[in-house]
């Protein structure tokens, strides 16, 4: 276990040294899809699929989400709330987050 820790923070570190050496116009290939995405744009897409995944993974073993912190969740919710209004328009989206009486069945961005 100590190796496996340790492999991951060596990971980390080269990840800090890589990612500090990064241009703002770099762009991320996806041959699965064929889009390219800016490094930012890559990035926020990985947050959102962390703190998805983090909550289903806490739910299948019967725990609570894990708190995210404000650097991670922060971008992540403005994405899926302007989601949410592209999809479900801006009254729908302001009724499901503050007038329970009015909202909409469910928003879902996905």
């Amino acid at each position: 276990m100590r190796l496996l820790v340790e492999r991951v923070h060596a990971a980390l570190d080269q990840q800090r040294t890589d990612l500090g050496e990064v241009h703002d116009d770099w762009m991320v290939f996806m041959p699965q899809t064929g889009w390219a995405l800016s490094l930012d744009d890559f990035l926020l897409t990985r947050l959102v699929e962390l703190a998805v995944h983090m909550d289903d993974l806490a739910v299948s073993v019967g725990l609570g989400a894990p708190e995210l912190p404000g650097s991670a969740l922060d971008p992540v919710v403005a994405l899926l709330t302007g989601l949410a209004v592209r999809r479900h328009g801006q009254a729908a989206l302001l009724r499901a987050l503050t007038r329970a009486e009015r909202a909409p069945a469910a928003i879902n961005v996905f």
